[in-house]
């Protein structure tokens, strides 16, 4: 009996095409503000190709900043009412404190929790809720280290205030460390953030500080690890 031709546009699985859809899943792609940190040591090692030493030297340099630079697919709970971790990293604060005040929140402490990323870690910033950006403010100053306490206050900032379609303000505050010399933030005022999507960037080492309402169930204690847009760290009111 003839075999019947595959209509057009139905997908074939292969041996090949099984392993490369594997490969895929286990190796994450890059986010763009890394491209030329990978592309600049790779045009080393194409240049220094006759010598050894370089392009070993460059061709690792390529892997560590795409390491760093990488940007895994996640996928954020359905649940309604709750917030997620903006970063990957381990929980380094679980307290209350006064929101930036950059962001005019008043100067009455809500519940916080920060998140210290260490230079493995993945360093994407990810909204913790969905909802509209009201505000985005950036301010200049030290570079501590971002595990320190003082490190909120002290340095280098850019912080975000988001509005939830239920009226809840949560603040958002990427945070430069030791090693950090750049804070990058792709949302603006009037933007609409689902909750688990990719707004910023910090390299190379860094902290999230995320502010909640009054009332807010703080889900996570410090020294857990969380995975960014996937761990829940909080119920709203």
């Amino acid at each position: 009996m003839a075999r019947k031709p595959t209509p057009p546009g139905t997908p074939q699985t292969t041996g090949v095409g099984h392993v490369v859809d594997l490969v895929r899943a286990a190796i994450p792609p890059l986010h763009p503000a890394g491209i030329p940190f990978v592309l600049a040591p790779l045009g080393v090692a194409a240049i220094g190709r006759k010598s050894k030493l370089i392009r070993r030297t460059a061709l690792v340099s390529a892997a560590a900043c795409a390491t760093f630079f990488r940007h895994p697919h996640r996928v954020p709970p359905n649940r309604l009412g709750v917030a997620v971790a903006p970063a990957d990293g381990e929980v380094a604060l679980v307290d209350s404190a006064v929101p930036p005040a950059e962001l005019n929140m008043g100067d009455a402490p809500v519940p916080r929790v920060s998140i210290f990323l260490s230079v493995l870690d993945v360093h994407v910033q990810r909204s913790p809720v969905g909802g509209t950006v009201r505000q985005v403010e950036h301010r200049a100053g030290q570079f501590l280290s971002a595990d320190l306490p003082d490190a909120s206050e002290k340095n280098e900032r850019n912080s975000m205030l988001l509005e939830t379609t239920d009226g809840h303000e949560v603040a958002v505050v990427q945070i430069a460390g030791l090693l950090a010399r750049r804070i990058v933030c792709d949302a603006k005022a009037g933007d609409m953030l689902p909750i688990g999507d990719t707004y910023g960037l910090i390299r190379f080492g860094s902290r999230v500080d995320t502010y909640f309402p009054a009332g807010t169930k703080l889900l996570v204690e410090r020294g857990q690890r969380t995975i960014g847009a996937e761990t829940v760290i909080a119920q709203l009111p």
